[in-house]
């Protein structure tokens, strides 16, 4: 959960740009961290590692827009190696055995929650008055 709010916190719609240096290095510092954490998940050798991995060993480039641009590039290669984890890839740790099931979407969960309050008003009406 912690890669995915910091990945949030650079690729967010509603996140601006780190304003300091100093704030550019310290999301650096937590993606590295989080790739490291994936990258035990994982098959070594898988590209979505190697790319994220590959910019992990880049020092971060000076001047402002060279490091929010690098910022971003880690945080998406973050994002595809915690997205290939997710879908439970190959690697050498197996968290979970079996068939992984997909998240249903907010919308799906709204029309089976209708579909329940309806059922229950559809079962109070035909019940009889006493």
């Amino acid at each position: 959960m912690a890669t995915l709010e910091t990945v949030t916190l650079v690729l967010g719609e509603d996140s601006p740009l780190p304003d300091s240096a100093a704030d550019v290095e310290d999301l650096v510092r937590l993606l590295r961290g989080h790739v490291a954490q994936l990258g035990a998940q994982t098959a070594p050798g898988i590209p979505a590692l190697l790319r994220a991995q590959r910019l992990c060993s880049d020092s971060v480039p000076e001047g402002y827009m060279p490091s929010r641009v690098y910022l971003v590039r880690l945080a998406e290669a973050t994002q595809e190696l915690m997205a290939h984890v997710e879908r439970g890839g190959p690697g050498p740790i197996s968290v979970q055995g079996g068939r992984r099931w997909r998240k249903p979407t907010v919308n799906v969960l709204r029309g089976a929650v209708f579909a329940l309050a309806l059922a229950c008003l559809v079962f109070a009406a035909s019940v009889p008055r006493t």
